[in-house]
């Protein structure tokens, strides 16, 4: 079970007032919590089975405007219900809010009860069913990396975001005596966290002045998304609740890293077996391994709008910021798309590396497990490992350039049309067409100070 309280503790929990809240939420396209507060008493009465929300969650934009241009929802239609299903094996502690618990939901068809196929949640039980069906399961982690600042969100806000200044003021890259002076920030993350049902590892200090990175043990591909949406939720609000800010923005300054969200997976049988190795093949490398690694890296810029999904993701791909390039795979390489990990041991795994900080986590993990599914059915033969700076490799396939270039791939994809239905393609290229036009009516300040008075 991937929460850690069950409706029977929860009631115990209830009627001793020990909790008196129960946050019901869904996951939007952002990646993002959204939902309701209920009374922990009329959860306990009804809600438990289902509850609704506005369809319009799933057709939004950041700012949480009603885009038009959706076949799945629109002012033409009025904006109608789905069903909120609470996920019973989700319910947890959330121990940085008093009283409070948590569920998450399935996102359901009003009339039918059906999953709602755009739903991210839907999107990655739809992938990992596929794998069932070949008795497989997969095994997943995410790195979620930040930038802690001094000021809080209000602060930052009410200054335009302007002079923003992360926690620290140097490179803390493993750097224990500068994280030490962010403890009051990352014990609580860690411990609530932990606290809530969440398998975290680690924090550590990330290649960057006020720069983390939040670690969580492998598990099952849908835990770890809950885990990973979960986690970046609570680091906001802990972060709030101690007067700073958390962003996990891709690219928050041109002259700094960005943040990634690296994505470590493997499949493993019905026996609790990792079929990724086999002691006989080159690097410990299974045939099925190869197989999907091939897919992995064959179909890697027709899913990145799924790994970078705004304009300002892009802006972190660049030579010698550990950020990558090119789709191709290397040996405990960090300058490649795919780094093997774990050579020569049962933890053998591959690393997507191309994955910002700003992702969500359901649709970044079902897409790829889609495309190693490809790359099984294919049976793709899986090209040698690069080596040296694949910075430089100029023969290797390249990372999409832009928004504009991921969005055309992702349309273009009968892979992923494929594997996910025209309709949800369709869907989330309105979202990429979205965030382009509004981007492409925007005046930014280096347009006025370049051309103000030069122009």
């Amino acid at each position: 079970m991937a929460g850690n309280l069950t409706i029977d503790a929860l009631k115990a929990a209830v009627s001793g007032g020990e909790i008196d809240t129960v946050l019901t939420c869904i996951v939007d396209m952002q990646g993002r919590l959204m939902g309701k507060r209920f009374h922990a008493q009329h959860f306990l009465d009804s809600a438990w089975e289902e509850t609704h929300c506005c369809n319009y969650l799933l057709a939004t934009d950041l700012e949480m405007y009603t885009v038009e241009g959706y076949a799945s929802t629109s002012w033409q239609s009025g904006y109608g219900d789905y069903v909120m299903k609470p996920d019973l094996s989700t319910l947890r502690y959330v121990p940085w809010l008093e009283g409070t618990a948590m569920v998450l939901c399935d996102v359901l068809d009003h009339h039918t009860h059906q999953d709602v196929p755009h739903s991210p949640r839907a999107m990655l039980k739809k992938q990992i069913a596929r794998l069932a069906e070949k008795g497989l399961s997969p095994m997943m982690a995410t790195e979620l990396e930040f930038f802690l600042f001094e000021q809080s969100f209000e602060e930052m806000r009410k200054s335009g975001y302007r002079d923003l200044q992360p926690i620290s003021g140097y490179n803390e890259d493993y750097h224990i005596l500068q994280t030490t002076k962010e403890e009051d920030v990352m014990r609580p993350v860690r411990n609530h966290l932990f606290h809530a049902g969440i398998p975290v590892e680690n924090t550590k200090g990330e290649a960057e002045a006020g720069q983390e990175e939040l670690n969580i043990k492998y598990s099952p591909a849908l835990n770890c998304a809950d885990f990973h949406t979960i986690s970046k939720h609570a680091v906001k609000e802990i972060a709030w609740a101690k007067g700073r800010s958390a962003s996990f923005l891709a690219k928050w300054d041109k002259g700094r890293v960005g943040s990634s969200s690296h994505v470590h997976q493997s499949l493993w049988n019905d026996d609790g077996e990792n079929v990724f190795c086999d002691q006989n093949g080159e690097h410990g490398m299974s045939a099925t391994m190869r197989s999907y690694m091939a897919g992995l890296i064959k179909y890697a810029p027709e899913y990145t709008f799924f790994l970078a999904p705004y304009i300002n993701s892009y802006k972190r791909f660049q030579k010698g910021t550990f950020a990558p390039t090119k789709t191709v795979w290397s040996v405990d390489n960090r300058t490649a798309g795919f780094r093997l990990c774990g050579e020569g041991t049962k933890a053998l795994r591959v690393e997507c590396r191309i994955g910002g900080s700003d992702l969500n986590p359901y649709l970044a993990l079902a897409v790829q497990i889609a495309a190693g599914l490809k790359g099984l059915e294919e049976k793709l033969e899986l090209a040698p490992a690069a080596s040296g700076d694949i910075y430089e490799a100029s023969s290797a396939g390249e990372v999409p350039h832009s928004l504009r270039e991921a969005r055309h791939l992702m349309n273009g994809s009968a892979f992923l049309r494929e594997a996910l239905g025209d309709a949800v393609v369709d869907h989330y290229v309105r979202a990429a067409d979205w965030e382009i036009e509004e981007f492409d009516r925007a005046v930014t300040d280096y347009e006025i100070a370049r051309g103000f008075e030069r122009a």
